[in-house]
């Protein structure tokens, strides 16, 4: 179904390209369309967010190297792993008390337990 207007029905909407961590080529992700409100829905490889290339694993595991040895983890782009963790602690900041002190990793699972990208920038 829809994840926009709940509508029960979709259609297929043809193929895409996309690129993810882990893959040494594009994938070719299926679409589907929305006749009632228009939105396209485009599947994604299981254990990846949605908007991000790399792993949900690779994502909290950057995040706990981080915590715990205050090192990145080798092979991934510095960048990335930073963007990852301003967020993270932007969301923490906005969405948890002033007295959140069960730590970084603690907040990235309360937000995956809440079904939230903890890593996403946007609401």
């Amino acid at each position: 179904g829809c994840p926009q207007c709940r509508s029960a029905t979709v259609w297929g909407h043809g193929f895409a390209e996309a690129i993810f961590d882990g893959y040494s080529r594009p994938l070719l992700l299926k679409l589907y369309r929305c006749p009632d409100c228009g939105c396209v829905i485009r599947l994604r490889p299981q254990g990846y967010f949605k908007r991000f290339q790399a792993p949900v694993e690779i994502i909290r595991a950057s995040i706990l190297c981080k915590s715990a040895n205050n090192r990145w983890l080798t092979g991934i782009d510095r960048c990335r792993q930073c963007h990852w963790l301003s967020a993270l602690k932007k969301r923490i900041t906005a969405y948890l008390t002033d007295t959140w002190c069960k730590g970084i990793v603690a907040g990235f699972d309360y937000f995956l337990q809440q079904e939230q990208i903890p890593v996403s920038r946007s609401i």
